[in-house]
């Protein structure tokens, strides 16, 4: 579960070109809060969210993304998943147009295209192959 509430909230840090230290604050203090990973010290949950940023700004991969947020595709921590890129967006008080992209395709991702079937056949893989392109052609990820 760190994995899908780290790569939600990574995601939606670099939307807007680069993630602050504000952004992963909010994601260690609201997983810490809520307890979704309770053996794991805000240090360590730290440390997975910046792990994460890192992988994706060298290969911002629509494969990584799914293989995160698909097993909890459709499931009822869906929401929590949601919720935290949501928190994420807001914590530097100002919502980007790439970070409100980034949280439809977030929520598109969590609720229209559960993990039933191999990744390779999933169809949210093409939609965020298109997506990413679209951040990389615009520059939001510059």
């Amino acid at each position: 579960m760190l994995q899908a509430l780290a790569t939600a909230g990574a995601l939606v840090a670099l939307a807007d070109g680069h993630s602050e230290d504000v952004e992963r604050d909010e994601l260690v203090s609201f997983v810490h809060r809520q307890d979704f990973a309770s053996t794991i010290s805000r240090h360590g949950i730290a440390k997975v969210f910046d792990s994460r940023v890192r992988q994706l700004e060298e290969n911002y991969s629509p494969n990584l993304i799914m293989e995160a947020l698909g097993p909890l595709a459709g499931l009822s921590l869906a929401s929590v998943v949601v919720r935290t890129a949501e928190r994420v967006a807001a914590a530097d008080r100002k919502i980007h147009p790439g970070e409100l992209q980034a949280l439809k395709l977030i929520t598109l991702v969590m609720t229209a295209f559960p993990q039933k079937r191999p990744l390779r056949h999933n169809p949210g893989i093409a939609f965020l192959a298109q997506w990413v392109g679209w951040l990389g052609t615009e520059g939001v990820m510059s």
